[in-house]
């Protein structure tokens, strides 16, 4: 990225703004948003190592999407281990289904119908074969407790051959692409956007119209076993190299050496101890807002550095103590830094809107970190809930909170615990409302990559690497911010 004229203070994303350049790329669809950090992500957004944000839902459906969830450090791991093989044993292509017999009830239904944004409950039968299909609709006016059997409709079942009948989804390409094309046909001829799908005559997945459509769009992140990836965070206390290699051992296939101040003794005695194992899995470590410390960071063992203090919806870092320091300028500095190390960043928070996404890896970040943005999604691992006027939301809550300090040192003794719980960075608890356009995740990376793949070939760039050499940047005025912002009604 260069600067129309040079910037003489730090700036945040709303400081800056992209002009286009000529472009010969002709349309968004040719654009390449993989990473190039040795993670193998295709899309370069990275859900954040937070508890109220990133689950096993959440870790599932970005990475068959082509993107990375981080599992919190402050899962114990006995329970990573099975989430990790949870998300393994997923299907690329289809969703995992909610289901539950016809003899089950309509409130058991309503229960699950929010753990998944397609809204649909499939009804099996004690083979596990469908035999209807339930939606929030169908149990309007329903006794609570009357059976499924009395309430669910007919569904299309769509046959899983055409997808690759195990996780890895075996098809080519372009035999896929053309059986996604025939299964969407089916859904819209049957006036369906759901459909239940079968492997050896019993339920596998789901699919719908909208996740068809993006199956031939997305790559999905997969190791070397065709299966899908997930990142797991580890702290910079305790027995660091034996979580680690407790995670390495369950699969996980990128580890996250996480504290709020990266650059400090603590972080290189982890670095040294994760390292010390034998691994060749990509090694994130942060944060940090300086080339400094990116520098040292990369050179004591880290591939990739997170950047960023301060800029996060639910950290209050800033305001209780002064430290931190503009996103932009510190990703422009640190990314710069990363690479004549030999490393990559990526940028962690203060994102609002996909322009800073954009913004981000235009100064030359490889990822962008997304937290609390993502929170609000029925994938989050939160309970859906609803306010006074009926809004859906979801709590979150900071990882340097009150609330996450207490969880982190349940297993310690009171005076110990309630001690630490005096000291907190974070808001530990704000509601996260879903959008009623966008209620997942998935629709939240539709919006955030289109607008990226806009911006590229605004910028005339095939990819992030010629992105960053292309981008050119200009600084505003906060009148400036606020002449591009939609009028959402006639003035």
């Amino acid at each position: 990225m260069r600067f129309l004229s040079e910037p003489s203070t730090d700036l945040t994303y709303s400081d800056a703004f992209l002009v286009p350049s000529r472009s010969d790329v002709t349309s968004r669809l040719d654009v390449d948003l993989s990473a190039d950090d040795g993670t193998g992500a295709s899309i370069p957004l990275v859900v954040a190592n937070m508890t109220a944000v990133t689950g096993k839902r959440m870790a599932e459906t970005m990475a068959r999407r082509g993107g990375l969830a981080v599992l919190p450090q402050d899962v114990p791991l006995d329970v990573l281990r099975d989430v990790t093989a949870w998300i393994k044993s997923r299907h690329t292509v289809l969703e995992t289904p909610v289901s539950l017999l016809a003899s089950e009830t309509v409130i058991d239904a309503l229960h699950l119908m929010g753990k998944r944004p397609h809204g649909a409950v499939a009804v099996v039968d004690d083979a596990g074969k469908v035999v209807g299909v339930v939606r929030a609709a169908d149990c309007e006016g329903q006794d609570r407790f009357a059976s499924l059997a009395s309430v669910m409709r007919q569904a299309l079942v769509l046959d899983a051959s055409a997808f690759g009948a195990g996780p890895a989804a075996g098809a080519d390409s372009g035999t896929r692409d053309a059986s996604l094309r025939k299964a969407f046909e089916a859904m819209d001829a049957a006036g369906t956007d759901f459909a239940p799908v079968h492997v050896g005559g019993s339920l596998a997945g789901v699919l719908t119209r909208r996740g068809a459509l993006r199956s031939t769009i997305y790559r999905p992140l997969l190791d070397a076993a065709g299966k899908l990836k997930v990142a797991a965070a580890v702290g910079i206390n305790g027995d660091v190299a034996g979580r680690a290699a407790e995670l390495l051992a369950a699969g996980v296939d990128v580890l996250v050496i996480d504290t709020a101040h990266g650059h400090q003794q603590k972080m290189f005695d982890a670095l040294a101890a994760v390292r010390s194992l034998d691994h060749d899995v990509p090694l994130v470590a942060g944060n940090v807002v300086t080339a400094d410390a990116t520098r040292e960071l990369i050179q004591a063992g880290a591939n990739i550095v997170k950047v960023g203090v301060g800029p996060g919806a639910m950290c209050t870092t800033r305001m209780m103590t002064a430290v931190g320091r503009p996103q932009l300028s510190a990703v422009l500095e640190c990314a710069a830094a990363a690479r004549a190390a030999g490393g990559r960043i990526w940028a962690d928070g203060g994102v609002r809107y996909p322009r800073d996404v954009a913004l981000a890896l235009a100064a030359g970040a490889s990822q962008v970190m997304i937290g609390s943005w993502f929170a609000g999604t029925h994938e989050s691992p939160g309970d859906l809930q609803a306010d006074a006027n009926g809004r859906l939301y979801k709590e979150s809550f900071g990882m340097a909170s009150a609330r996450a300090v207490q969880n982190r040192n349940q297993r310690e003794g009171a005076f110990e615990k309630d001690r630490k719980a005096l000291f907190e960075e974070g808001i530990s608890t704000s509601r996260m409302y879903l959008d009623p356009a966008r209620p997942g995740v998935e629709d939240l990376v539709d919006m955030i990559t289109a607008g990226l793949r806009s911006s590229m070939s605004y910028a005339g760039a095939a990819d992030l690497a010629e992105f960053r050499e292309r981008a050119v940047a200009g600084i505003q005025s906060a009148a400036g911010y606020e002449e591009g912002r939609p009028v959402p009604q006639s003035w």
